[in-house]
């Protein structure tokens, strides 16, 4: 069985990036917890709470998990050492979890794709998730069930302080 991320799961945990169109272009069908190989000033960069999500997505090349176009800017206090922002990243997964995966991948035209970035006990982990893509009328009605549940709250909450 897969470990499930929960990202809140600890109070020692930061959430640096979040990818917040995820959501809205893919249905979201099982989510996992995979470690992040990083440099230095990568992991100083985004102690610093820099990232960013949007654009990027998860391939599976050669039996691992690469994370591509994540945007971690260069650290400011960085020299000649310094990252590439924009580089590819292997994830670490168990070889079961990646076995899994490249079969759910091939059989069900599925895509994997990051929805957080965040520390979990001083490591750099991403919540992945395992998705597939929305078409235009399923976005529509996710929008309609969610605007109904708005207006059912507020005027539940106006009926609560007798304003009805």
């Amino acid at each position: 069985m897969a470990k499930k991320a929960d990202p809140t799961r600890s109070a020692n945990n930061k959430v640096v990036a979040t990818n917040r169109r995820a959501r809205h272009n893919y249905s979201v069908l099982e989510t996992f917890e995979a470690g992040v190989q990083l440099v230095g000033t990568e992991v100083k960069s985004l102690r610093d709470g820099q990232a960013s999500l949007a654009d990027s997505f998860a391939t599976i090349d050669d039996g691992e998990v690469w994370l591509r176009n994540l945007h971690i800017p260069e650290y400011h206090h960085g020299s000649w050492t310094n990252h590439t922002p924009r580089r590819n990243r292997k994830l670490l997964l168990h070889r079961s979890q990646i076995d899994n995966l490249i079969g759910r991948i091939r059989d069900g035209n599925l895509t994997l794709v990051p929805l957080s970035l965040y520390f979990s006990d001083g490591k750099v982990k991403v919540e992945l998730a395992l998705a597939r893509g929305k078409e235009a009328r399923d976005k529509r009605q996710d929008m309609a069930k969610r605007d109904a549940q708005r207006e059912i709250t507020r005027e539940l909450g106006r009926r609560a302080k007798g304003m009805t």
